[in-house]
């Protein structure tokens, strides 16, 4: 009789490769092009935390790696994000582009902060625990301009995280938040990460500790009382007052006590990163292509429909590194805006 062949069966499958709904989920590289610094280096660190659990955390980097290193391992891995931080003599700036075939959005990064100048600013710094378990939820604001640059960051944001069904949606996996929010005024974009704190209402702190976990050290007091009556010593960051949104929960929650029909009370805890960026140019391919959008670069025409001479806002060099980007550039400008706008919305098809 011949041997029979044993099959694998300790190997688990990975139930979490697709949506409920089918489609994929997104995954994504987080890294630096070039010489960049340490405090660059620890915000690419913190973004991979921000995009865990569907990103390389352990993605190692070196000098000698190019672009096309990591194109060539993203196909195998079906990687299909890139944020990509750079540092030039003018800032930092930050790519957005979707492989294998684009587009690119490129940003500058004016101001950033890292995980711990968060935590540090705050009176009682929170601890991670299992929210890094599940992908954080996207919230974008102010992103229903009709310009077709608005339409295609609002398409490669959405791209960034898994899509969810409101109806199928389970509630303990909604764990992190990240905010986009769009400013007007100044064309930049805040970028915010909070973790989703449930509190129970109507009792405090000392009881809070008692229902949580186990039975905290009592050495120091007579009576039990006196450690639930004295909320006088605590400090302003455990005061109930913070809590001002009271929810009704639909299904059971993190937590023993946290469970379907109970009233609790929800609080938006900032973690960090943060980061304000200026959206600068968008390519339509792979970190190259045709410009359809550039912030200091615009297109005047007269009514007879003649091309005018550019007006060049501000140097854009940080951005534009080499001299193939700059041709790419130059003969980008050339075109009539409105020749644009079809490019934008065969963009956004391909996407969606």
């Amino acid at each position: 009789m011949p041997k029979r062949k044993k099959s694998r069966t300790h190997v688990k499958v990975d139930e979490r490769t697709d949506n409920p709904d089918g489609s994929k989920i997104p995954k994504s590289f987080v890294f630096k092009s070039g010489d960049v610094g340490k405090t660059v280096e620890a915000l690419v660190r913190d973004m991979r935390r921000v995009m865990e659990p569907h990103t390389a955390i352990r993605l190692k980097e070196r000098k000698s790696n190019r672009l096309k290193d990591f194109v060539a391992v993203a196909g195998q891995l079906g990687v299909t994000q890139f944020l990509i931080f750079t540092r030039t003599e003018n800032g930092t700036n930050f790519r957005l582009t979707k492989t294998p075939r684009g587009p690119t959005l490129c940003f500058r990064a004016l101001k950033y902060s890292l995980i711990r100048d968060v935590l540090s600013s705050q009176i009682s710094p929170i601890s991670f625990g299992t929210e890094f378990l599940t992908s954080p939820l996207l919230v974008l604001n102010n992103f229903g301009g009709e310009e077709k640059q608005m339409k295609l960051m609002t398409t490669m944001f959405q791209s960034m995280f898994p899509s969810i069904n409101v109806n199928k949606v389970q509630l303990a996996e909604a764990r992190r938040v990240v905010l986009f929010n769009y400013n007007s005024d100044t064309n930049t974009i805040d970028f915010r990460h909070y973790i989703i704190r449930v509190k129970p209402i109507g009792i405090s702190k000392s009881v809070r500790r008692i229902i949580n976990s186990n039975v905290p050290d009592l050495h120091e007091y007579h009576d039990i009382s006196e450690f639930v009556l004295r909320e006088g010593h605590f400090s302003e960051s455990e005061a109930e007052s913070g809590f001002e949104t009271t929810v009704t929960l639909a299904q059971d929650f993190v937590g023993k006590i946290n469970k379907k029909a109970d009233q609790r009370a929800i609080k938006l805890v900032e973690v960090g990163p943060r980061m304000e960026l200026q959206l600068v140019k968008i390519q339509s391919g792979f970190c190259d292509g045709e410009v359809l959008f550039h912030e200091f670069c615009k297109i005047a025409t007269q009514k007879n429909g003649k091309k005018m001479e550019v007006e060049d806002e501000e140097d854009s060099d940080d951005i534009d590194n080499s001299e193939e980007e700059q041709q790419q550039q130059s003969s980008a400008d050339e075109m009539d805006s409105n020749d644009l706008e079809p490019r934008i919305l065969r963009i956004l098809n391909i996407l969606r």
